[in-house]
C-alpha cells in the first residue's frame, strides 16, 4: 500500500495503513510546491524583520517578547527542548505514526511555513521505520500535543529516542542504522513540527477503525443472542426503521435480518408476542452509536485534511495569521460521544447477556448455561467480568473535554484536553472488546443448547469461535477463554466468515 499526501485526501483507513501496516508516504508533486513557496515567503519577512509570532517573537506568555536575528535558529531548538516535558510510559506507536503522517499532510497544503526538509524528515522516519518515543501525558490538547510532538521533533533532531526494529534506542543510533541525517531546525521549523493536535487526531481516526470493526461484531453477537433467546423478528422489520428514519437503525436492523435469516432454531419454535427492551431495542441503541461514529468519522476527516497550525502563512496574500487552529475541541467532542455510546452498547450487550444466564428470562435454557447446574456454576462469573469492565467503562464515560485547566499564566486559558479523551475513550473500546467477547461466548453456548443448527450468519460465527473456544460442558477457567476470545474479535476472521455466508454486512 502506498499513500501520497496531498493536504485533501487523507481518510482514517488510509492513515491505519501507514500507522499500523507499514504504507510507504510520499508527497505529491503539487504540495512539495506549497511547502516550498510558503518558506520562502517566511524568509522574505524575515529578511524585513517583521513581528511574527513563535518565529521573531517567543510564545505563549512570552509572545510579546521580541527575538533577535541571532536567536531566531537557537530559539526553535530549545523550543522543541522546552516543551518536550511529557511524563509516563511511551505512547502506542501506532498513535504516533499516525501523528507524524497527519502532521506532514497538514505541512502539504503549504500554510505552515516550515522548511521542505522538516516534512522529508517526517516522511522519511516513516518509511523508515522510525517510531519517535514520545510519553503518553502531557497533552493538554492546545497549543496541539506539544508535549508528545515534541519528543517527535527531538527524535528527528538525533536527540530524542526511538523504536527501531522492536528496539528502544537513543534516536542518533536509529536514525543511523535507518541510515537517515539528524535535522538541523531553522526559524520556524519547531512550531511547524509541533503546533497541532496531531497526536489525539491520530488516536481518533484509528479508534473509529477499529469502532467500525467492533460494532459489526456486535450486530453478529447480538444475532447469535437474539436467536438463542428465541427472539420475535418484527422489531427488526425494515418498514418499523424506514419510517423513523435513522440510518444506524436501519443498518443494524438489516445486519440482524440477514444473520437470523431461515433459522431452524427459530423455525422450530412459537414467537412471542413482544420481547423486552434489551433485545427489540437493539437497533435502535446500536444505530445510535453507529450514527455518531459516522459523524465522528467526519469531523476527524476534516481535521486530518485541514490546517492545523499557528500561525497560517498565506503566500499569495503574502499574510501572517495568528488564530488557533490548533484548538482539539473539534476531534475531541465528537469522539466523547463515541467513547459514551461504546459504553452505553457494552451495557446493552451485558443485558442481553444476562438474559442468557438467567432461567426466569432465557426462554428455556438451562441455569446459567450449564446443563448441571448446582454442581457446575456454567457462565455465572463470566457475567461479573462483564460488569467489571462495564463500571469501569461508565467511570471513563466521564468527559474531559469540560475539564479545562489554564496554563501559561492564562495566555492559554482554555484547553480541549483532547487526548485525556482519547486514552479513557482506548480504555473503554477495550473493554467493548472484552464484553462482546464474553457474549459471544455465552451466545454460542446457548446455541448449541437449543439443538438444532442455526442460521448461516451466526452459525459462521459460532463455528469460528468453536476452533478457539469449546463447548462448556463442564466448568473450567474461564479467562482463559475470554483472553483467547478478545484477540480473535480484534482479528477480521469472524467478520470473514460470516460475510462469506451471508454477504457484506452493513
Amino acid at each position: 500500500m502506498k499513500v501520497e499526501l496531498d493536504g485533501g485526501s487523507l481518510t482514517i483507513g488510509r492513515l491505519a495503513g501507514v500507522a499500523r501496516d507499514g504504507a510507504s508516504v510520499s508527497l505529491a508533486p503539487a504540495a512539495r510546491k506549497r511547502i516550498a513557496a510558503s518558506r520562502a515567503m517566511l524568509e522574505e519577512k524575515i529578511a524585513a524583520h517583521e513581528v511574527m509570532y513563535g518565529i521573531t517573537t517567543g510564545i505563549g506568555e512570552f509572545s510579546e517578547h521580541t527575538l533577535t536575528p541571532d536567536e531566531l535558529r537557537d530559539f526553535q531548538r530549545f523550543l522543541v527542548y522546552s516543551h518536550a516535558a511529557g511524563i509516563g510510559e511511551p505512547l502506542p506507536a501506532a498513535v504516533v505514526r499516525g501523528a507524524m503522517c497527519g502532521r506532514a499532510n497538514v505541512h502539504c497544503h503549504g500554510h505552515s511555513g516550515g522548511r521542505p526538509a522538516v516534512t522529508d524528515a517526517l516522511v522519511g522516519a516513516l518509511n523508515a521505520g522510525v517510531t519517535p518515543v514520545a510519553c503518553e501525558k502531557g497533552s493538554v490538547g492546545a497549543c496541539g500535543d506539544l508535549a508528545p510532538m515534541s519528543q517527535v521533533a527531538l527524535c528527528l533532531m538525533g536527540e530524542g529516542e526511538a523504536f527501531y526494529r522492536g528496539e528502544r534506542m537513543d534516536a542518533t543510533a536509529a536514525l543511523a542504522k535507518a541510515g537517515l541525517e539528524a535535522l538541523e531546525l531553522e526559524a520556524r521549523d519547531g512550531l511547524a513540527l509541533i503546533n497541532g493536535s496531531n497526536v489525539l487526531t491520530a488516536w481518533a481516526a484509528l479508534l473509529l477503525h477499529d469502532a467500525q470493526h467492533w460494532f459489526k461484531l456486535h450486530d453478529i453477537a447480538a444475532a447469535m443472542t437474539l436467536e438463542a433467546l428465541l427472539a420475535n423478528q418484527k422489531p427488526y422489520d425494515a418498514r418499523l426503521h424506514e419510517l423513523r428514519g435513522f440510518r444506524g437503525a436501519q443498518e443494524v436492523a438489516g445486519n440482524l435480518r440477514k444473520l437470523m435469516a431461515n433459522s431452524p432454531i427459530l423455525a422450530a419454535h412459537g414467537e412471542k408476542v413482544q420481547d423486552a427492551y434489551s433485545m427489540r431495542s437493539t437497533p435502535q441503541v446500536a444505530g445510535a452509536l453507529r450514527d455518531a461514529v459516522r459523524h465522528a468519522v467526519g469531523e476527524v476527516e476534516t481535521e486530518l485534511n485541514g490546517v492545523g497550525d499557528n500561525p497560517i502563512f498565506l503566500t499569495e496574500e503574502k499574510e501572517v495569521l495568528t488564530g488557533a487552529n490548533f484548538q482539539g475541541t473539534p476531534v475531541a467532542l465528537p469522539l466523547e460521544m463515541v467513547a459514551t455510546g461504546l459504553s452505553m452498547i457494552a451495557v446493552l450487550s451485558e443485558r442481553r447477556l444476562n438474559r442468557l444466564t438467567n432461567p426466569a428470562l432465557s426462554a428455556g435454557l438451562p441455569p446459567f448455561l450449564t446443563e448441571k447446574p448446582g454442581l457446575h456454576s456454567g457462565m455465572m462469573l463470566a457475567q461479573y467480568t462483564a460488569d467489571a469492565l462495564i463500571v469501569e467503562a461508565r467511570i471513563l464515560s466521564h468527559p474531559a473535554v469540560n475539564q479545562s485547566i489554564p496554563a501559561a499564566a492564562d495566555q492559554e486559558d482554555f484547553v480541549s484536553m483532547g487526548l485525556t479523551t482519547m486514552q479513557k475513550a482506548q480504555q473503554i473500546l477495550d473493554n467493548c472488546f472484552g464484553v462482546l467477547a464474553i457474549e459471544m461466548m455465552a451466545a454460542a453456548q446457548a446455541l448449541d443448547l437449543r439443538g438444532d443448527e442455526p442460521a448461516a450468519g451466526t452459525g459462521a460465527a459460532r463455528a469460528v469461535i468453536r476452533k478457539h473456544v469449546s463447548h462448556l460442558d463442564e466448568d473450567r477457567p474461564l479467562y482463559r477463554d475470554h483472553n483467547r476470545l478478545v484477540p480473535l474479535l480484534r482479528s477480521p476472521d469472524i467478520t470473514s466468515a460470516v460475510e462469506a455466508a451471508v454477504g457484506k454486512l452493513a
